[in-house]
């Protein structure tokens, strides 16, 4: 059991500012899809040394090739772009186990981001890619290792660490991960919370709609078919979906009842026409549809296409696709008053706050270790999402330093910790 509280709050104070250099040099790496090994053998030569054992897990190109991959890009490589995993503690006492994971990669910069890879520091705020979203929570674990090994203390049980590609695109990396993932009694998956606890998660499925229509002059109105008009009525026929899948899903998990809209669709692209006086051939829409879990993604797949050929009109009916070739993950959920839960209570107590317990509206990596490994999964970390993709996304070196505290106090708890020699 930790003791000596004021002495584990010096270590992190006195680590802290190491912590917030390693964020920046994390950030430094431009580590969008395709492009993480640099950031993720930085990370493995920077935090070897504090774990029991390290790995470059590499991933082979053949994997593109599981049923569960997401987003494929044909010429994208693996060679060079491993995972991270990282292990310390004994798996073969009764002690507790726990599996943390972050995710290396970003997403490009924001329009008109001004040095979105160059890192600020301005009154104890890192601003820069990656700050919150995920690199902070890289720095947390790091700044909890760094302490634990000053102290001289290691956990009981075993801590799995993964730190992943490709969470931003679909979770191929975890996919990955957890082909070969220890047993663990508990998980946490770390994105920015504002240091909530995140029992329930909801799910996400990326779609392309393409709408055929009949193309021509406006001259002749009577011969055509906007598919660019098409495309509207089929966004408001998902929009409907939309409205009787939430009001159904209202009161299933009331953590999500706080939301107005804990499950939005998005329609973030489209492309249609190339002249003023022609109708449309095609009208291309691309977006997102946010779901709680009550559902499961296979059912919302085929509920928005039903959607489309239900609607009322009989052109749009006949002349659409719909393709789900991008990002789909279910959302997950585990009880309030689960132990994982209580646990992580206590460790934000002595870590000096109270964590408030929340739902998450947007979607990430834990359902791979909640709903295909059945292992109870959290999400918790440092920063808002709020400020992750944007163009002014930041983190508190404090928060990255209480969240560190709070890894600490929950492998304790969870795990035990005992002594070891200080090298």
């Amino acid at each position: 059991m930790l003791t000596g509280d004021i002495a584990l709050e010096d270590v992190l104070n006195r680590n802290a500012e190491d912590a917030a250099a390693f964020l920046c040099d994390l950030i430094r790496f431009p580590s969008t899809r395709g492009k993480e090994g640099p950031v993720n053998k930085f990370i493995y030569e920077k935090m070897w040394n504090l774990v029991s054992e390290a790995d470059l897990a590499r991933i082979p190109d053949s994997f593109k090739k599981h049923r569960g991959y997401r987003w494929l890009i044909s010429d994208l490589s693996y060679e060079d772009t491993p995972n991270v995993r990282l292990t310390l503690g004994d798996s073969d006492n009764k002690a507790k186990s726990l599996i943390l994971n972050a995710h290396s990669d970003v997403v490009p910069a924001s329009k008109n981001q001004v040095g979105a890879f160059e890192p600020t520091i301005e009154n104890g705020v890192v601003y820069g890619r990656g700050a919150c979203d995920d690199k902070g929570q890289i720095a947390a674990i790091y700044l909890a290792l760094r302490s634990l090994k000053v102290l001289g203390l290691r956990p009981k049980g075993k801590v799995t660490i993964d730190i992943v590609i490709e969470e931003e695109n679909g979770g191929n990396g975890t996919l990955f991960a957890i082909q070969d993932a220890p047993k663990a009694d508990a998980a946490i998956v770390m994105e920015p919370t504002e240091l909530k606890i995140i029992p329930a998660v909801r799910g996400a499925v990326w779609f392309t709609l393409t709408c055929v229509g009949k193309p021509g002059h406006s001259g002749r109105a009577g011969d055509v078919v906007s598919a660019l008009k098409l495309a509207v009525k089929a966004m408001s026929a998902l929009e409907k979906y939309h409205d009787d899948l939430l009001a159904s899903s209202r009161g299933k998990n009331p953590l999500f009842d706080q939301f107005e809209n804990p499950m939005p669709v998005t329609f973030g692209v489209m492309n249609a026409g190339d002249w003023p006086a022609t109708a449309p051939a095609t009208a291309i829409v691309k977006g997102v549809f946010g779901f709680l879990p009550n559902v499961h993604m296979r059912e919302v797949q085929d509920g928005m296409t039903d959607a489309l050929r239900n609607q009322g009109d009989a052109w749009l009916r006949e002349h659409f696709e719909l393709k789900f070739d991008m990002l789909a993950s279910d959302g997950n959920e585990i009880p309030v008053h689960h132990p994982l839960v209580t646990c992580l209570e206590s460790a934000s107590r002595r870590s000096g706050f109270d964590a408030e317990i929340s739902a998450m509206t947007a979607s990430c990596d834990a359902w791979f270790y909640n709903n295909q490994l059945g292992i109870p999964t959290v999400v918790m970390g440092a920063g808002s999402l709020k400020h992750a993709h944007s163009n002014e996304e930041q983190i508190k070196i404090a928060d990255i330093e209480k969240m560190g505290m709070t890894l600490i106090h929950f492998i304790d708890e969870w795990c035990g910790l005992e002594e070891i020699a200080v090298s």
